[in-house]
């Protein structure tokens, strides 16, 4: 803040210095710009593509295909065989470790919370899995809805 003395009307006159003001606006502006990049997480997932409404039919599972399927509990499932949950890692790389394809799909079941899904993910990335796929839910289309019962 300055004063200006004098002046054309003889008293002292307070104005407001804006520039010291600016410069700590913009210092803290970019700040959280850095902070905000910094915070930001994500998940990185290969989506598959939609599928033609002619194409309602799965082709069954190749045998060199894994599928770890979540169910709540959560109890793991690889290929329908059940892997306990504090044994779903070292189970994934001894499985995976004479492959040279390191691929594996996640299935969740329709009532799982999304951190048990993630924890499924985290596994088989730590079992150095290079590849994980999610296995999308079936589509609800007409066809495949059931009528809900009447109250």
């Amino acid at each position: 803040m300055s004063m200006g003395v004098g002046g054309s009307k003889g008293g002292a006159m307070n104005e407001i210095n804006m520039t010291p003001m600016i410069d700590v606006l913009l210092v803290l502006l970019i700040i959280f710009m850095v902070v905000q990049q910094g915070l930001q997480r994500g998940l990185s997932v290969q989506v598959p593509p939609p599928k033609e409404k002619e194409e309602l039919a799965q082709k069954p599972p190749d045998d060199q295909q894994i599928v770890l399927e979540v169910e709540p509990g959560p109890k793991y499932f690889v290929n329908k065989q059940e892997v306990q949950s504090a044994n779903l890692e070292n189970f994934l790389r001894e499985t995976f470790a004479p492959r040279a394809r390191k691929v594996i799909f996640v299935k969740g079941a329709e009532n799982l919370s999304y951190g048990e899904v993630v924890r499924a993910v985290d596994a088989s990335r730590a079992a150095d899995i290079t590849l994980v796929g999610l296995v999308p839910r079936p589509e609800q289309g007409p066809a495949t809805v059931t009528p809900a019962a009447a109250p």
